[in-house]
């Protein structure tokens, strides 16, 4: 959960402008380690191990990763100029996992001894997070009256589509009222699926110290403690995941295809400046490092 939560954050917040994405992509290090140790609450020799591995991490990504986002974002641009179908955008949601692959797998490979160095005070300090993480979500997605779940539910949707699309209509906002209405999304599913990844993410936390688990076979258990948390080990819940992807997939389809010129040129912008921030940002590695060299 915590190196997809890094990645996540680092590659694609919806930001307002293109010098915030920048700023807080210079400023990832420092926000993440504050991310991170809000989990952990980690000692002196713990700390220096993870900064080191969150600097090395964010070196490798500006350097090898970025420019495929941007490439990527470039494509996605092109296509959503015009009219798009549920299958492309399911296929720009798998290519996107694809490219988030490399990053997600060498956190893991980065974060393996700061996991193994974790003390069982530490892991109820996480346990501990967890549960506040839930209790936030519970407030945010699960309010007793369906009702204002509900305009919570339309609220977040509408929030999200103007980031991208700027103002909206009042037959657009019936379109998502609609979905909102209609949407196989079940929060209380969801929370306990997540309760049950955090409980088995702490057992195997501690399985492998326990154990004194080599790096390297760590390294995979932890590998696969990621993927089931992307997707569930749970032949149930991965159907419900299933089922929330499809529909998804539909509803941006037909949000995009009820959107007007000035929206789409909204969001051709919007594209085109993430686009040009992650150049930019590797552009300035390139930069320093050439600076270096001289």
């Amino acid at each position: 959960m915590i190196k997809r939560k890094i990645i996540i954050f680092c590659c694609f917040a919806l930001l307002s402008g293109c010098s915030l994405l920048r700023l807080s992509y210079n400023h990832g290090p420092q926000l993440t380690w504050w991310w991170i140790d809000s989990y952990a609450g980690f000692n002196n020799e713990q700390t220096s191990l993870v900064k080191h591995a969150i600097e090395q991490w964010f070196d490798w990504h500006r350097d090898s990763q970025l420019l495929h986002y941007a490439d990527w974002l470039s494509a996605v641009r092109e296509q959503a100029d015009g009219v798009i179908t549920s299958t492309q955008v399911c296929q720009w949601s798998d290519e996107l996992q694809k490219l988030m692959a490399p990053s997600i797998d060498h956190a893991v490979h980065l974060s393996t001894p700061v996991v193994l160095s974790l003390n069982k005070a530490q892991w109820h300090q996480i346990e501990r997070r967890f549960a506040k993480n839930n209790d936030e979500l519970r407030n945010d997605f699960l309010q007793a009256n369906l009702t204002d779940r509900h305009k919570a539910s339309i609220k977040r949707t509408v929030k999200r589509i103007k980031n991208l699309y700027g103002d909206i209509t009042e037959t657009q906002r019936q379109l998502i009222n609609t979905s909102v209405t209609t949407s196989p999304f079940n929060p209380e599913l969801w929370l306990a699926e997540r309760q049950r990844r955090q409980q088995i993410t702490l057992q195997i936390f501690n399985q492998l110290v326990e154990d004194l688990i080599p790096v390297e076979q760590a390294s995979i258990v932890l590998r696969n403690t990621v993927e089931h948390t992307i997707r569930s080990d749970d032949p149930d819940y991965r159907a419900y995941q299933l089922r929330m992807t499809e529909f998804t997939c539909d509803f941006i389809a037909r949000m995009h295809n009820s959107t007007n010129q000035t929206q789409r040129r909204h969001m051709h912008e919007k594209l085109t400046n993430w686009e040009k921030d992650l150049r930019a940002l590797f552009e300035e590695r390139r930069r320093i490092d050439a600076a270096e060299t001289r």
